[in-house]
Formats: structure tokens, sequence, C-alpha cells
């Protein structure tokens, strides 16, 4: 497995699988929050220390497998391209953050994209974990083994009253940040989306956008997840995640049924008109991109369009993104280039879908 097959291949091959209420759950993910105990944390360390925890980890993971997931690619954020950088925050392997550092950060990613563990962000070490669908309970335990495999060959900053120890105090306690991303289009087109928001803070969670802190949620997709980690276990967390998604899964659908029974017509005129616009625009912004694919998502879940699958927009979804067009043109691109880059690319994949 090599960078080049990460940059190339749009779609991650666990995106491909189905899994629990996949029509408005598109993946869950856990993310752990580690550092070793006798280095100073990122936000005050050196160079040295930083490096030697880089050369640890190499030495140590690269190339080695666990359970299902095989042979982890070690890549230096250093040897990337500004475009490699983007086209890995696209697909989700690594953060933003992560991509702006240089120097000693580094990223280890299984060969079916399902787990990355990011080295030297905001901590030592990140360890992230996808499957389809709603399905918090078992990507938990999957990160528990991982995280037990890591453990064996370092030893975790950790204290016995407030758990692990990280960089940011928000983390401290579990370390671990689980999150779901919604398709919540009826709820968007409804407005109760809106209503919902400011409940689903006071339950101690945050709706960010499709790239977490700080990212829009464009294409009426957002990301719900924990912003408490001490004085909970990971599983009372989970539990109450799991709880909020499940009514939001409920609202949403209930949402849906009314619209097709009260608007039926004038939902089914946006979803071919998101359509119309996707296969034959020779211009095309990302916004006005991301709202189609939405639009047409809606409609397959709704049974209206028959003749394409969801894979087909999770594909497309990142192969729209600026990075991934640039890395396709194989030069940098500006905005208007990309437009028109973008729209060229749709319509091409859709025609060799039908």
């Amino acid at each position: 497995m090599t960078l080049e097959h990460f940059m190339n291949e749009a779609i991650s091959p666990w995106m491909r699988e189905n899994g629990p209420d996949s029509d408005i759950v598109l993946s869950s993910r856990i993310r752990l929050a580690r550092n070793f105990a006798d280095i100073p944390f990122p936000i005050i360390a050196n160079q040295h220390d930083l490096e030697k925890i880089r050369e640890f980890l190499q030495q140590e993971f690269e190339h080695l497998s666990f359970q299902d997931y095989k042979n982890f690619e070690f890549i230096s954020i250093r040897d990337l391209s500004s475009i490699e950088k983007r086209v890995l925050v696209e697909k989700h392997l690594i953060s933003p953050l992560l991509a702006q550092n240089d120097g000693t950060s580094a990223s280890m990613i299984s060969n079916n994209e399902q787990v990355s563990v990011m080295i030297n962000e905001e901590d030592h070490i990140r360890i992230q974990l996808y499957f389809p669908g709603l399905q918090l309970t078992k990507a938990l335990n999957k990160a528990f083994e991982l995280d037990d495999w890591l453990e064996e060959k370092v030893n975790y900053a950790f204290d016995e009253t407030r758990g692990f120890l990280t960089s940011c105090p928000t983390n401290v306690g579990t370390g671990m940040r689980a999150s779901v991303m919604m398709h919540l289009p009826a709820l968007a087109m409804t407005k109760q989306i809106n209503r919902m928001m400011p409940a689903i803070n006071q339950l101690g969670l945050v709706v960010r956008g499709i790239y977490g802190e700080g990212s829009e949620a464009v294409g009426n997709l957002f990301q719900i997840s924990n912003q408490i980690t001490l004085g909970k276990t990971e599983e009372d967390i989970i539990e109450d995640l799991q709880s909020v998604v499940q009514q939001l899964i409920e609202h949403e659908r209930r949402a849906r049924t009314r619209l097709m029974e009260q608007s039926g017509t004038e939902l089914e005129d946006r979803i071919y008109r998101s359509l119309g616009s996707l296969k034959y625009s020779r211009i095309i912004e990302s916004k006005e991109a991301a709202m189609c694919l939405s639009n047409v998502r809606l409609g397959i879940d709704l049974g209206i369009i028959k003749d394409l699958s969801r894979n087909i927009l999770n594909e497309l979804t990142v192969l729209t993104q600026p990075g991934f067009l640039q890395h396709y043109a194989k030069k940098t691109l500006t905005a208007s280039e990309r437009d028109v880059l973008r729209a060229t690319l749709i319509r091409e994949r859709l025609q060799l879908e039908e």
C-alpha cells in the first residue's frame, strides 16, 4: 500500500459497505487522544522530543497489521505537497490541524483506510477508527483493542484520578471523541435542525460541519460528537450520543414522511432538478454541488431515484473537493477552473454509471 493508492481512490474501501441506518448515518468514528508519559506534550515539546516519538512509532509499527487493519503505511507530513495534504484531509485520513504541521508530524494509515494514527498533532498520538452507519459500540470495542495493541509498546500518560492526560483540558479523562456523520436534509429543509442544535448542545454534545471543529455544515451533512470526556466512562459517552442520534434519526424519518405527504411534487421537482444540474452543468461551485448531491441522496433514500447508488454519491462528495480536483488535474487550479473541472467530472462519472 502506498501514498499513491490513498490519493487516487476517492472512496475508502470501508465506505462501500452498508451499516445500520446508513440512509441517515454515513459513519461512526471513535478518536482517542494519547500521550507518552515521559516526553513533554506537543504544545511545549521541542523538535528533538517530537522527532524521537515519530521515529519510535515508525520503527515499531510501520507495515505491521492488527486484526483486519493491514499493513499500516507511515506517511510523513513534511514529505507531502499542499495538494496531497488537502486530499488526505478531504478523505478524513488526517485532520486539518495535522495538515498544517510540518517537521515531526506523520500518520499511519491501514490499507482499508478504516484506521489512521496521527502523530504529533495536538497530542503525541491520535487514533481514529471509522465504521459505516450507526455502529458506535462496535467502533469503540475495536478502538479499545487497537489502543491496547499500541500500549504494549507505549507508556501512556495516565493519572489514576483524572484518567488519560492530554494537551487540551477538554480531552482529559477518557481522551475520547465519539462522533457520527449524519445526512439530515429533511430537518434542514423544514428548519427544525436550527431549533434542535441548542438542545443538543445542552446535552453535552456539539454539532459541527463535515470536517469537524470550525468547519461549515454543507450538503446537509452534520457531525454530532461528545464534548465531555472527564467524569464519564467511554460507555456512558457512547450511550448518551447513541440516544441523541437515534432521536435525530426518528425526527429525520418523520420529516421526510411529512415532506412526501405534504409537498411530494415540489420535493420530487427539487430532487430531479438537482440531478439535472449534476448531469448537465458545465460550471458548478462546491456548495451547489454539495446541495445537489444531498438532494439526489435523499431521492435515492426515498425510492424516487432508483438507478443510482449511494456509493456514487459518496465518491462524488470526495472527488469534487478542491484538493482532489487539483490532484486529478496534476496542477494548482483557480476557483473558476475547479468549478469547470468539478462539473466535468460529475458528468463523466454519472454517464459512466448509466
